[in-house]
């Protein structure tokens, strides 16, 4: 650019308003005078135009009148007929007509001397009586309604352009996705505000990858040890039953661990793929199946839709093997096609959950201190599912269900957005 040019714009940037308030009221400020001066134009043109052309009109007629009646008279009188033609009143027996012996006009009577016989009309063009349609009227209204309705736009779009790409970004924030930042253009209040979301994306993006890290560590060098601890059991520890017991305390350590890096992987880099639910469910159950009880399996017809499949197997395992340890032998799983959604219950003859502890449980390292209660987990499992739910734009529901037990409801949309 220019050097020139640049710093001429500078200049005038200075006198922009700053705040969305000032750049608002000088917008609709600026219409406002627009408006009032386009019809303050529009009335004066409808006003002169009629105006002008009906004195025109009517000067004709009186000039060829008093030249006709100059004419006529004799010259010693037309001093005189002049002062008559000039006097500002009509008789009181003046008429008006419009139209005399089938002939329309503006036709007006008027007598000579004193006599009401001696009566004569006179007409007058008819066009004196007519208007024209009002055109000039139609087009300054249109144009300036036109103006009015477009430099409203232009005010509106330009506050709500931002914010709407700030709902957007906000949306994504809440399925669990970090968005690409926010432009940073705009007044000094929307400004402020993409750039605050901006830095509260960028946290909580680097939040989540540090705490990633974290678990990650930790888990990888707590397993190590637990290597260690099983061979050493298994060598060192000669009663059967207590070297049993400190395998399934190993076992149950590594489940943990495992839950945790489960809850620290990120689902968001995963790919959406085209998935067979029904067939993800029968090989989820299955190998649930095979670790303790069989699970009774209802499938609907479903059609192949795009998800993030990894994600989805680990929500499934945590939905069964929650209903495993509660569901007091028995445990279903249904799917069906409902409303543009996937639906997949996983059922159970458990204690249930109370309904003033269903969102809370939905929380990470949340549990609950009755007989669904399990000293031994982490907590994570519904949060897992709640969290992979929303990555799918879907929803997790704990519902009491029929005699007694529990159904974790997870609704999918058909259709994702990427």
């Amino acid at each position: 650019m220019i050097p020139g040019r640049r710093s001429a714009l500078a200049i005038v940037r200075r006198f922009i308003p700053r705040t969305l308030l000032l750049r608002t009221f000088v917008l609709v400020s600026v219409l406002i005078f627009v408006c009032v001066a386009t019809w303050l134009t529009l009335f004066a043109l409808a006003e002169r135009e009629p105006r002008a052309r009906e004195l025109a009109q009517l000067t004709v007629t009186i000039v060829n009148l008093t030249q006709a009646a100059l004419v006529a008279a004799d010259p010693d009188k037309r001093l005189a007929l002049l002062r008559d033609t000039a006097r500002s009143q009509l008789g009181a027996n003046t008429r008006f007509a419009r139209s005399v012996n089938g002939q329309t006009g503006i036709w007006v009577s008027f007598s000579i001397g004193d006599s009401s016989d001696d009566e004569y009309w006179l007409m007058l063009p008819g066009e004196h009586a007519d208007s024209d349609f009002p055109w000039s009227w139609l087009g300054w209204g249109g144009a300036s309604l036109a103006l009015a309705l477009l430099v409203a736009w232009l005010i509106v779009s330009r506050v709500t352009q931002p914010l709407r790409a700030l709902a957007a970004a906000t949306r994504e924030v809440g399925r669990g996705r970090y968005p690409a930042p926010v432009p940073e253009r705009g007044a000094s209040e929307l400004r402020q505000l993409a750039e605050a979301f901006n830095r509260m994306s960028s946290d909580l993006k680097r939040s989540a990858s540090e705490r990633a890290e974290v678990l990650a560590g930790i888990s990888h060098d707590l397993r190590t040890p637990l290597a260690r601890l099983r061979l050493e059991a298994e060598m060192s520890i000669s009663d059967t039953l207590a070297r049993n017991a400190v395998s399934d305390d190993i076992a149950q350590m590594d489940a943990i661990i495992s839950q945790f890096l489960d809850y620290a992987r990120d689902e968001r880099e995963e790919r959406l793929e085209p998935t067979d639910v029904n067939a993800l469910v029968v090989e989820v159950a299955g190998a649930q199946g095979r670790a303790a009880h069989d699970v009774r399996i209802t499938l609907g017809e479903l059609p192949p839709a795009p998800l993030h499949r990894l994600a989805l197997d680990r929500a499934l395992a945590n939905l069964l093997d929650n209903a495993r340890k509660y569901g007091d032998g028995e445990v279903a799983i249904e799917t069906r096609s409902e409303h543009e959604q996937i639906v997949i219950d996983v059922l159970d003859r458990g204690p249930g959950i109370a309904a003033g502890e269903i969102e809370r449980l939905k929380r990470p390292f949340t549990r609950l201190e009755n007989a669904r209660s399990d000293a031994s987990g982490t907590g994570l499992g519904l949060a897992i599912v709640e969290r992979i739910a929303r990555l799918h734009e879907g929803t997790l529901e704990l519902l009491a269900r029929d005699g007694g037990g529990l159904i974790a409801r997870l609704r999918l949309p058909l259709n994702q957005r990427r």
